[in-house]
């Protein structure tokens, strides 16, 4: 909760998939007002439906989105796709507990494949025996200490060559062209807004 509100507060966007659990805790921790939930259902479905009060909010003040029609019932595999979307969309990939063969492990081999940093929790020997081994493996980075953590993407903001491009208060059109579809996740991260047709640093 705290790795998420600090997150939040720096003007981070949290991208999860609504599940019970570290799903809800991230959503409920960075504000529904600033966060996106990946649905593996359509949007006339509130899945899971103990979560339906914290859903409503997030489709009200946050994202909520689906690639399904509005009255598709979850299925084994849109929770797939569900979480290939949820990878996407963020620019790293953070993981907190993870067991051999889980649906967190997926998402990690989407997010590899997208050539994305993951960062998963330290745990003791014989919990979390995914993101253990993937420790291991030298193929995910651990997060030790929250604030050092962030710091990373202090800096990181700093150099985007997106927001060093909108410096310039290029046009909307053009950056479209140039950058797809980063142009609308910065305007609703916070970092840029869009004014007559121009885009601008907030």
């Amino acid at each position: 909760m705290e790795l998420t509100q600090k997150l939040s507060s720096r003007g981070f966007c949290i991208v999860s998939g609504g599940a019970i659990g570290v799903d809800a805790i991230a959503h409920s921790a960075a504000g529904v007002e600033n966060t996106i939930l990946v649905s593996p259902c359509g949007l006339n479905h509130k899945y899971p439906s103990i979560n339906k009060k914290l859903i409503n909010q997030i489709e009200e003040k946050g994202l909520l989105v689906s690639s399904y029609e509005p009255e598709f019932k979850a299925t084994a595999y849109s929770f797939v796709q569900r979480n290939e979307i949820v990878v996407a969309l963020g620019d790293i990939l953070i993981v907190t507990y993870a067991d051999i063969n889980s649906g967190s492990l997926r998402s990690v081999e989407f997010a590899l494949k997208m050539k994305k940093e993951v960062y998963v929790l330290p745990h003791r020997i014989n919990e979390s025996i995914g993101t253990n081994l993937l420790l291991k493996e030298n193929k995910v980075k651990a997060i030790y200490d929250i604030d050092e953590f962030l710091g990373l993407f202090n800096s990181f903001k700093k150099e985007d060559e997106f927001l060093e491009y909108c410096k310039n208060h290029p046009s909307l059109e053009e950056a479209i062209f140039l950058f797809g579809n980063r142009v609308f996740e910065y305007e609703l991260n916070g970092f840029i807004f869009i004014k007559e047709g121009k885009i601008y640093l907030n």
